[in-house]
């Protein structure tokens, strides 16, 4: 497997990561532990070092099963996490949003036993709290660096005024965002910006929520705790008429014998090169699948091809439901 450094930090992990959420959250019921534990490990024997969780999923079981799954290899990966949520008194979701200092300092904590290490990698803001001024956050992460806790800082689904300030106070090494084929929206600002000041990137979704490896269309049914069920895009009537970039990818890949998830990734990695796609999956010959495509190179021809056909194909529906929209920093 390739590496890639994170911008300017020197954090260097493997150029495909692993999204572990979707073993505990978000995609339908969790998956078998001890199954999850095994494709973990077995991904590291494939050359993946770079692996994404947070407290929120679960909560807290997906950074428990990351844990125990890597414990056999410390200092041989990276692991981020992610803080900033709380559970609402209203409702006990997670869906109240808390950057405090204080909150940072207990979260922390928790993170480093579940995950059983002395030091998070990558820590990052999950979504940017409007209540607390994100110098105070960054302050924070910057003293639990000092302290040896974190290594790195990062935000996700930060806006570049909230990342230019955050740098200011503690290097951002990484943002992570939503990027794919499916949404390229931080090409206008967050590409730019992000290479200006030298901060990586982490596309999550790389793969559309699963909606580019060609797998599903107007007729597939979620489970009833799958988040797609209220994702708009994800509508029957957007999925049919989101089919057209679906096609495109697949005819690619056909021609380069291929699969469309390899030739969407292999799309995000001919980007930058520090960019690192983090995609997820519960199952074993998806994840050889998703680290082929960093062996699949994309001439320039074909990427202005891409560049040619997607630019006139509109992908319908948003991509969050309302409520998660208003949580996204612009």
């Amino acid at each position: 497997m390739q590496k890639r450094k994170l911008g300017k930090s020197g954090l260097e992990v493997s150029a495909i990561g692993f999204g572990c959420m979707g073993m505990s959250f978000g995609y339908g019921p969790p998956a078998d532990k001890q199954q999850m534990i095994a494709l973990l490990r077995t991904a590291v024997e494939r050359g993946v070092t770079f692996f994404d969780t947070a407290e929120v999923y679960g909560p807290f079981t997906n950074e428990e099963l990351v844990g125990e799954a890597l414990a056999p290899f410390r200092g041989q990966v990276a692991i981020a996490t992610k803080f900033g949520f709380r559970p609402d008194p209203a409702s006990g979701r997670w869906s109240a949003l808390d950057s405090r200092p204080e909150h940072i300092k207990q979260v922390v904590e928790g993170s480093l036993k579940r995950l059983r290490v002395d030091a998070i990698d990558l820590f990052y803001q999950h979504r940017v709290d409007p209540a607390v001024p994100i110098e105070e956050t960054a302050g924070a992460v910057k003293e639990l660096i000092l302290e040896g806790k974190v290594r790195h800082f990062g935000l996700s689904e930060a806006g570049v005024k909230t990342t230019r300030r955050a740098q200011a106070v503690q290097p951002v090494t990484a943002l992570q965002s939503e990027y794919s084929l499916f949404w390229k929206e931080p090409e206008a600002e967050i590409l730019p910006a992000l290479e200006e000041l030298g901060i990586g990137f982490v596309p999550f979704s790389p793969l559309g929520k699963g909606f580019l490896t060609g797998k599903i269309d107007e007729s597939t049914a979620f489970d009833s705790s799958d988040f797609r069920n209220v994702v708009p895009r994800f509508t029957p009537e957007n999925r049919k008429a989101n089919r057209a970039l679906v096609d495109l990818v697949s005819r690619i890949a056909a021609e380069k014998k291929a699969t469309p998830a390899q030739v969407a990734l292999a799309w995000l990695l001919a980007k930058k090169p520090w960019i690192v796609p983090i995609p997820g999956t519960t199952k074993l010959h998806r994840l050889e699948e998703n680290l082929g495509g960093a062996s699949v190179e994309l001439i320039p021809a074909e990427l202005q091809e891409i560049e040619r056909e997607t630019s006139r194909i509109e992908v319908r529906g948003e991509r969050y439901p309302e409520s998660s929209q208003r949580m996204i920093d612009r």
